[in-house]
Parts: C-alpha cells; structure tokens; sequence
C-alpha cells in the first residue's frame, strides 16, 4: 500500500512539473498590423524607403542567380556579383535571401510589376535548379559544405547561416505573395536537412551548435525561428522536432536561469537564436521560451547595450582580427572601448525584431520606448539619407566617421538592412480586440479592417513636436486608442477636436482615449522636448547627449572633451537653427554644433564626449 502511495505521489509530483515548465497557453497581448494595412505617407521615413526600393530594383535576378545556376549544374552567363556574393565566398546566396524577404513584403504593399514580376522570375529559376539537385537541395554553395561542417566543425563559412536566409526567403514569399512553388521549396529544403540531421549523432549535432569562439565558422543563423514559422503553417511533426535541434541547450538553459554568459559571444551568431526562442513560445506556446527570450533581453539592454540600444564591439579575449574592434560582446556593464567597428547593424535590426516580439507578449511600454530609441537612433542611422547606402558599423565614439558599404559588397549587414528598410511601415501600430496601440509617430495611415476605421497619421516627428490623428468611420465605433507616450517627453499636451483634454499623460506609459469614436475625429499630442545627458555606466565621464527622441552628435574632427558636470552641459546647450535641426553646446571658451545621429551623413562626428575637470 505504502510503496502505491509513493509511486502515485511521485507521478502527481512528475506530472505537475512537466505542466509548470511547459503550459502550451500562447498568451499574447497585441498584434502588429500586417503589411498591406499600413501605409507611410510623404516623409523622411517614406524618403528612406524610396532609397531602398531604388537599390532593390537595381539588383538583375540574373546576376543574383549566377551561383545557384553553376553549383545546380545549370547554364549561366550573367556577370558574377562581387564582395560576399562572388563565386568561391563560402556565404554566396545570403543577399539573395535578404533580398527575396525585402521584395516580397514590398510586393505584397506596392503591388508593383517591375518587382513582382522579377519575384516571381526567381522563385520560377530557383525551382528549376531546386529539381536539378533532385534531393531537396537548394543553395549557391555545394552541399559538401554540410559534410566538412559535421566532421570538422569548421573549415567552411557558415553554411547554415546561408540556407537559412534562403529558407526564410522561401517563407516571407509564400506569406506574403501566395506563392505555393515558393512552398514547395521550402518543404524540400527542410527535408534536406531533416535527413542529414537524422544521420548524426546527438553529441555531433550538439557540437556542431558549440558556437563559443570568435567569429564562429559553424554559425547557424535563425534555423530554429524559420523552422518553427514552418511547423506554425505546416503542423508536420517532423519540422517542430527538426527546430528544436536548433535549440542549443548550452546557450538556452543559463537564459532560462537568468544567467549572463554574453561576454566572448559573437552578437549576432547568439542574437538570432533567441529570435528562434521567441518564435518557439509563438508556435508551441511552452513558457520556457518566453521567460529565456525574456530573461536575455533584459540582459541585453542592462548590461550589453549602448545609450541608442545597439550592441557589439571588441571581445574581451580577442583571438581574431576582428574581434579586437567588432561584432561581439564584452563583460557586463564594460561598454567604454569606444572602437571604430561596434554597434553592427544586423545586430541592431535583430535587436529590434526581438523587442517587438516582447511588446507583443506584454504590450510593455518599456518595449515601446526601447524600440522607438532604436528606431530613430539604431536603426535610422545605419542608411545614407542622400544616397540610401547602409553601413556594418555604428561608431560612437569621437571623432568617427560612417563607412558606407560599396555597392557590390554584399556584406550580411546590406542584405539586413535591405529588410528592415523595407519594412520601415511595420510596428508602427497594434492592436487587440478592442484597443489600438500607437508605437511609433511616423506619418501613415493604418486599415483597422475588423472595425471598419482607418487611422491618418501627420507630423514631422521628432524635427517637430506636433502629431496629428484623423479617424475615418462610416459609423460611430467604440475602442481605446492607446498613444505611446515616451520617457524623453517633459511633458505631454492633448486635443480632441481642438479642445486641451485635462489627462494624465505620464512619460513611459500610454495614454488611454476609450470612447466611441466618429467620422473626422482628430486628436492632437504636442509633445515637450528637452535636452538630456546621459551617462554611460561603467563610465559616469563618458556622457552622450539627446534631444527628444533624437541622439545627438558633434560635428567634429577631433576628440570631444569637455569641462564641467552635467548639470553644466544642460544649462549651456540651446537650439541653433531649427529649421536645420541642428544645435549647440557652449563649453569651455568653444561653441560646439550637434545634430541628431540620423543626419550624419559624410561628415566626421561624434556621440560620446569625456567630461574632464581642468
């Protein structure tokens, strides 16, 4: 009797702790709209876009497919591409993953021929060279890269980091344009590599995701996130297995016990995969996932992170060439080797990917005020505003310079940014059954199409203060527009139909206007700007400088030291010319110029400055 007792007891006791570690309850506050219901109107952010869309449409399909054609064995004649698409580069196919992602979320807003109809040409292309191959294969690259990754560990250049680009290509296709061939492809290139992982051995594929050193050649991108995507519309068994063995228990388990073990990691090899975490409590809804992307986040931003949210720089034990500037993180709270190489922006894009993530969980204004600095600060900076040329590398230190990727490099960091400015439209709202958030002050206007209203969005955020809303309603309707209201905010006004509403509209939280809404309503946000100094935190001398939304940089030539505290700099910075955007800080017998980081285009600068006593 006893011995049933604790056999009975001992199962109970199993039993409820498989369901308090693995609640398959997918609790998730708001959605992002999708692509075609939101819209930019005539803007900076807009004039961003553009530029991206010109670098898109000047890409030839032929070229692009020049070295899926020659390893599928099949007849080319196009003009190789240079930098990190030329034949022999082990990464060869990855742009071109980028590449299809960027154009199927265009297609699916613009609709517009010249795009669609080369969309369509490579999907058609790439299936003929998939049916060459005849196994599922597909790739720029031989498939014997795979074998050396599995015996050696190294050797090759990232293999999978590549195919995954071409995976996700595949999915976004399919999403976005209904393209079933696409589908078709993807389904064969997962089954591809369900067999070769069925082939080894548990501690083999186990190694083969030790990704430890600097600049790992085994990198694995984003496979556990596309897989999971997969299995969320294929339901096959065989995919969510095939995910999580793309889950590297060393690196998910110290997250889930909220342990740092960033320092020596490469940033984006480690940053992807806790995008694949998060797309892994999307799909399967286990709470582990959640609390491991979670848990990392809050790392990321406390210990990681520069004043604009982006992260990378040298490695504490630097054992390659570029791990004594760039791409990787250092200890905790050691963030002051300001090297020409930090804050790379595929790192800075994926950071973002992960927040919104986050917001959508939890519908956290933290979420939103950590994304909205990124935007302006991280994300808008990395793109030319005369020529729409993208950068690898942030500089923040003094002085610096932007260095634009040439045309023909095909860095990783041309291929994410290509994305992310094609996507410049997303995030901007949410929403549930009954409230619609507003994240992001950029001029748009979104489709609520479930409630049959549209919202108009105007301003000239952050140059101006003002924000404009115009609902439209064939009939009176009830739900909560819910404004973001961010931490740098001194100070919020707010009109409905011109007349001052007497809220609360406290920094770092939203404003809540639940009524029943009409046709032309308009609300108004002036929002009060101030300068901030911030400093950093593991070097209170070391001080950045922001006003409003936007990071501030010095027009300079030379290393920024000032004098003084603080408190000084506040009382002696003053807008310059408004117009132009640009300002001023006197200090220590010299006028210095500032303007904001998203301006910097050619010219030296800097961000951070030193403050010294004399």
């Amino acid at each position: 009797m006893f011995q049933k007792l604790v056999i009975t007891f001992l199962f109970i006791l199993v039993t409820l702790n498989c369901f308090s570690q693995h609640p398959a309850v997918l609790n998730t506050a708001v959605s992002p709209f999708n692509d075609g219901e939101v819209s930019l109107s005539n803007s900076g952010i807009k004039h961003r876009e553009e530029l991206d869309i010109s670098f898109l449409n000047a890409q030839e399909p032929d070229r692009l497919l020049h070295n899926f054609r020659l390893t599928a064995g099949l007849p080319s004649t196009a003009k190789p591409l240079g930098g990190w698409e030329a034949p022999g580069i082990g990464l060869r196919g990855h742009f071109v993953g980028h590449y299809l992602s960027a154009v199927s979320h265009l297609v699916e807003k613009y609709h517009q021929p010249e795009l669609t109809s080369k969309l369509k040409y490579m999907i058609d292309e790439l299936y003929k060279c998939q049916k060459a191959f005849g196994n599922g294969y597909l790739s720029a690259f031989p498939d014997k890269d795979f074998k050396t990754l599995e015996t050696k560990f190294t050797g090759v250049w990232a293999p999978y980091y590549t195919y995954q680009k071409i995976m996700q290509a595949m999915l976004d296709v399919y999403i976005h344009t209904q393209n079933k061939k696409a589908y078709e492809i993807l389904l064969g290139m997962a089954s591809y590599v369900d067999k070769r992982m069925a082939a080894l051995p548990k501690e083999t594929q186990e190694r083969m995701m030790y990704t430890v050193e600097a600049n790992p050649q085994n990198e694995m991108g984003a496979m556990n996130e596309v897989l999971y995507k997969l299995y969320a519309i294929s339901k096959d068994p065989k995919h969510l297995a095939l995910a999580k063995i793309f889950d590297p228990q060393w690196f998910f388990n110290p997250l889930l016990q909220n342990r740092d073990i960033l320092s020596g990691l490469h940033s984006n090899t480690h940053l992807v995969l806790v995008n694949g975490f998060s797309e892994g409590y999307n799909t399967t809804g286990d709470i582990r996932y959640r609390e491991a992307a979670t848990n990392f986040w809050e790392i990321l931003m406390k210990g990681h992170a520069y004043v604009n949210g982006s992260s990378s720089g040298p490695r504490p034990n630097a054992t390659t060439k570029t791990s004594l500037t760039a791409e990787h993180w250092g200890e905790p709270g050691h963030l002051f080797t300001l090297s020409k190489e930090i804050a790379e922006s595929c790192v800075s894009h994926n950071t973002q990917k992960l927040t919104s993530s986050l917001f959508t969980w939890t519908a956290d204004a933290k979420y939103a005020d950590a994304y909205m600095n990124m935007f302006y600060n991280a994300v808008l900076p990395a793109q030319s505003n005369s020529t729409g040329a993208f950068i690898y590398h942030l500089p923040l230190g003094s002085p610096r310079n932007k260095k634009y990727l040439k045309e023909n490099d095909y860095a990783c960091c041309t291929g994410s940014c290509a994305e992310a400015f094609a996507q410049l439209n997303t995030r901007i709202y949410y929403h549930n059954d009954s409230a619609l958030y507003v994240n992001l002050y950029v001029p748009s206007k979104v489709e609520w199409k479930r409630k049959n209203i549209s919202l108009e969005q105007k301003g000239e955020l952050p140059k101006d203060s003002l924000v404009n809303f115009m609902v439209k309603t064939k009939k009176s309707t009830g739900f909560s527009l819910k404004l973001f209201i961010p931490s740098w905010a001194q100070g919020t006004e707010v009109y409905l139909n011109k007349k001052k509403l007497s809220v609360n509209a406290e920094a770092g939280s939203y404003l809540n206007l639940n009524r029943t809404w009409k046709d032309n309503d308009e609300v108004e946000l002036i929002f009060h700007y101030g300068f901030q100094v911030k400093q950093m935190p593991d070097s209170p001398q070391v001080i950045s400088i922001s006003y409003g939304p936007a990071l501030l940089a010095f027009e300079t030539e030379n290393e920024v030291i000032l004098k003084g505290g603080a408190s000084d700099l506040l009382k002696n910075l003053s807008v310059l010319d408004h117009n132009n955007n640009t300002f001023q800080l006197k200090n220590f017998k010299k006028n210095y110029t500032l303007r904001p980081l998203y301006d910097v285009d050619a010219q030296s600068y800097g961000v951070y400055a030193t403050l010294r006593d004399f």
